[in-house]
Formats: structure tokens, sequence, C-alpha cells
């Protein structure tokens, strides 16, 4: 018998099953994204299942998030005119989010006392899965670790967006998109998706251009905050 092969299956059924249930009670815990996670585990666990068997024939389907993160460039690309008219507060939010996001990520392993590996899972976590890894791995981090920081992030984005962007009291889409996407990427650009196509376009170019400013210049950032900050 093929245990990773089961696992692997009933993921697949798990989110399939989970989607119409979704839909009919539209409230967070019953969200694919969190529901069929919380079964899984509870599955594993059950059954004595180490992480590694899952992980054996699941390894395609993080892999996917790479090609599902390069589809939002659809509708960016239709918004086109849209994002050139505000390229320059775009790209200085973009800066600013993922420059503040992984300061404050210091700050607060530095208050648990996590170690550094943790350290920098922690700071890589406010760019959507794919990219987080990729950093990950250049940093010294752990794969695994962000993986599940960066799931953290994106429901407590959603958990929480609507209610802190109310308070900001922010009209423009442009504001609350680009919020959303920096904040929460893949599951806040879902949510902006829901509250606006504009919103949503404008998170998704956030998610994608965060993602590949992070890659690109992260590494340099993350050894640049720990010698100041350290």
């Amino acid at each position: 018998m093929n245990i990773a092969l089961i696992c692997l299956v009933g993921t697949l059924i798990g989110y399939v099953l989970a989607k119409p249930i979704y839909r009919r009670l539209p409230y967070l815990p019953f969200s694919p994204a969190i529901l069929v996670p919380v079964v899984i585990i509870g599955l594993l666990l059950s059954f004595h299942v180490s992480y590694e068997t899952y992980m054996q024939d699941n390894q395609w389907v993080i892999w996917m998030l790479g090609p599902t993160t390069v589809a939002f460039a659809i509708p960016i690309y239709e918004y086109r005119n849209v994002i050139k008219q505000h390229a320059l507060s775009i790209g200085m939010g973009i800066i600013v989010g993922m420059t503040a996001g992984m300061v404050s990520a210091f700050y607060l392993a530095r208050l648990f006392h996590f170690d550094e590996q943790t350290t920098y899972s922690l700071m890589s976590r406010s760019i959507s899965t794919p990219f987080a890894m990729e950093l990950t791995q250049h940093i010294g981090g752990s794969v695994e670790l962000v993986i599940l920081f960066t799931i953290i992030t994106g429901i407590v984005g959603i958990v929480f967006g609507d209610l802190v962007l109310a308070s900001l009291k922010l009209k423009s889409y442009l504001a609350n998109g680009a919020s959303l996407g920096n904040a929460a990427h893949g599951f806040g650009t879902s949510k902006a998706y829901m509250r606006n196509k504009e919103e949503g376009v404008i998170a998704s170019l956030t998610m994608v251009l965060a993602g590949i400013f992070m890659v690109i210049v992260g590494p340099f950032l993350v050894h640049l905050i720990f010698k100041l900050l350290a």
C-alpha cells in the first residue's frame, strides 16, 4: 500500500469536497485553505503518518503554486494602463511594505527568542509561497517553516483585512488592493477580488512584484537588517 499516494489522492478529494461546502457555508473555518489542512493534520496524527511520507507525492501540489501565481498576470495585462498611471505609488508601496514586514518580523522573532533559522523563515513570510520558498532557501531559513508562516500570514490578512481597511477609511481601490496584496499575498488577493475586481487586479500586481522584489533584493535586505538591528 502506497501511503504517500493515498495522501495525495485524499488531499485532492478533500479540496474538491470542501469547495461546495464553502459555497453553502461561506465562513472562514469552512474555507478549503483551512478546513482541508485541519482534517489532513488530524488524520495524519491519528494514523501516525509522518510529514515526510505525506510530502513524498504531494510535492508537485506545492510546485503548482508557481504557475498559479503567474496566472495572475492575465488581469494585470488587461488593466496595464491603470497600472502605468500609478506605477510610482505602487512601486513605493511595495518597497515600504516589504521592508516594514521584514523589520517587524525581525523584532517579533527577537521578542520570542527564535533561533536564526526560524528568524530567517519568519522574515521571508510576507510574500506568496513560491517566492517565499525561494527566498528562504537563499538566506538559510526552513522551507517547511516559511510555508507555515506564509499561510498564517494570509489567513490573518483575510480575517482582519476588512476591519483594518474600514478603520483606515481608505476609499481608493488602489490603496485597498495594494494593502491586501502586500500584507496577505495570495489570500489577500482572493479577498480583494471578492471586494472589487479593480482591487483584485492591483492586489495581484502587488503580490507578484513584491515576490520578485524580495527574491532579488531580499537576501541583501535580510543581512542588512541583521547588521543594523541585531
